[in-house]
């Protein structure tokens, strides 16, 4: 089969006209899924054929190796994020067939009963864990599924849980973001997860409040905004200690600590004028399993009584299955035994320079997966609640049967994001922004932004556009730390308008098709925190604001 080497500007030699070409494929799922309000899997497929054509006719890429191409980022959608958020949901789904979803419930109602204090609890700080621990669109499916449960609408539970994941996604699943940049870059880790940790606190001082307004508008703000401060301030200042002194994997986890602490001790000195409170909804994620229906199981549901250990009990373990296999010589261990490294077969393209692309070999690594971690947590959540082998399977079964359209929708975003990736459409709209000379560093967020936009995943897009930012650094003057961080950080904000995440978010509150109305009533709040990013990161390049960056 033909092999095929880049090209950033096919059409007529011109840089602007490339771009033109390369950004059909988003316009469209944009349009389709914004405008037309088609269905997620429906858009992602007609898009992914809008990028194979631009491929093969305006960039000359063989048929054969776009097709190649898209089957590989259709597995990178199998495994690892399917895979990882399957898991995850299973173990929620564990969890509501033994009835301790509610007394989890209930722990976290105990705290608080005003809705607005539970959505910071819930999507905020337990989200910005479960991302530290697993991402890829973890804590959105778990965070919304239990919001529903204390009594938000569907919609605006999904809403309220990808607005509320944004400010932790940078160093999420154990800061594999930074991590990836660091090694496509060739840039310091530890002085790059500092760099970040100066940016991201700024969102997460103002998410806070954002997570309440869209709970209960002008009102809520009014009667609850202490609070909001005092989360966000607590959880910023843990982030930016914790990357820059202490250890950048481990900011996620810190933060999230620190704002659980800031509520509790919150709560105990000061109370909100009123109470926005309802009446806890019952939630199926893909329904019960036959056999569940037990007097203690029915007790649980009804009255929410039992140990509040037992209820966070999968989440400690998850807790502690992911330090034993990210942290010390376990972790040395499973990266030397975690599977198999391939080159995909047929797969050859290579750079304007000839070499081959790093994205062209595919990871299989299922040992150290953080997928696998969870289901190995699911097994033992199934154990310590004495589920029997057979219901456990079948919740699984059960599971995978309700998201089998959010399968397709994410293995054909990936697949897109592949194919654009390797024929050179993504680094041809990255080339024509980095045009902007010095301004680029308004711009350079935006590039971060549109590859999580198309990949929904961070370290996708720093995969993506690490070099580009590296380079464009290099050609203006400007720290490479500053750009290669904007990327990151710009990315966190494309987080919660990416298919992969709208897909998700829909289908565990039992919208799915509906992702356009998602789509439309989260993009607002993207775009604004977005414009906030390339106005911290501007002035960061200039005498303003640039003792703010990493020496």
């Amino acid at each position: 089969m033909a092999a095929y080497q880049q090209i950033f500007d096919p059409v007529g030699g011109s840089l602007a006209w490339s771009a033109l070409c390369a950004a059909l494929p988003l316009v469209t799922l944009f349009v389709l899924l914004g405008g037309l309000r088609w269905k997620a899997w429906k858009a992602s497929l007609i898009a992914l054929a809008v990028a194979l054509g631009v491929a093969v006719f305006a960039y000359s890429m063989p048929v054969g190796q776009a097709a190649l191409a898209a089957g590989e980022g259709a597995a990178f959608g199998l495994f690892p994020i399917i895979w990882i958020v399957l898991n995850a949901l299973w173990i929620y789904k564990l969890t509501e067939i033994t009835g301790w979803d509610a007394v989890l419930r209930r722990a976290f109602g105990s705290l608080s009963d005003d809705q607005r204090i539970q959505a910071v609890i819930i999507a905020f700080c337990f989200g910005a864990l479960l991302e530290a621990l697993a991402g890829f669109g973890t804590p959105v499916a778990v965070s919304s599924v239990m919001l529903i449960a204390v009594g938000l609408r569907p919609m605006k539970a999904a809403a309220v849980s990808l607005v509320a994941n944004t400010a932790p996604v940078a160093f999420g699943a154990i800061a594999v973001p930074v991590t990836t940049l660091a090694k496509i870059t060739g840039l310091d880790a530890a002085d790059l997860g500092a760099m970040v940790g100066r940016q991201t606190p700024v969102l997460a001082l103002f998410v806070p409040l954002l997570l309440i307004f869209m709970v209960d508008g002008r009102r809520g703000v009014r009667q609850v905004w202490p609070l909001a401060l005092v989360v966000g301030f607590s959880f910023a200042a843990a982030t930016f200690v914790s990357s820059n002194y202490l250890s950048y994997e481990i900011a996620d986890i810190v933060a999230a600590f620190a704002g659980a602490l800031a509520v509790v001790a919150m709560l105990r000195v000061w109370q909100p004028r009123e109470t926005l409170a309802a009446s806890p909804v019952p939630v199926t994620v893909g329904g019960a399993a036959a056999g569940a229906q037990s007097d203690a199981v029915q007790r649980r549901r009804q009255t929410g009584e039992g140990s509040a250990l037992l209820a966070f009990t999968p989440y400690l373990i998850v807790v502690v299955l992911f330090a034993v296999a990210t942290l010390g010589p376990m972790k040395t261990w499973l990266e030397e035994h975690s599977g198999w490294k391939f080159a995909w077969p047929g797969l050859d393209v290579v750079n304007g320079s000839g070499k081959p692309l790093a994205s062209a070999t595919f990871n299989f690594n299922l040992f150290n997966a953080g997928g696998t971690i969870l289901l190995i947590a699911g097994v033992l959540t199934a154990a310590v609640y004495g589920i029997r082998a057979g219901h456990a399977a079948r919740a699984y079964g059960n599971t995978v049967r309700q998201f089998r359209w959010t399968i397709v929708t994410v293995m054909a975003v990936l697949a897109l994001a592949y194919v654009m990736n390797m024929s050179g459409q993504t680094v041809t709209l990255g080339l024509f922004l980095a045009q902007a000379g010095t301004a680029f560093a308004l711009l350079a967020p935006v590039v971060g932004w549109l590859g999580v936009a198309v990949t929904g995943s961070d370290t996708s897009s720093n995969s993506l556009f690490g070099l580009l930012q590296l380079t464009a650094a290099q050609k203006t003057g400007m720290s490479p730390y500053l750009l290669a961080a904007a990327n990151t950080t710009g990315g966190v904000v494309g987080k919660m308008i990416s298919l992969q995440n709208l897909a998700i978010a829909t289908a565990v509150v039992g919208l799915e098709g509906r992702e356009g109305e998602l789509f439309r009533r989260v993009l607002g709040w993207g775009l604004g925190l977005l414009v906030a990013i390339c106005l911290l990161v501007y002035l960061q390049s200039t005498p303003v604001l640039d003792w703010m960056v990493v020496r």
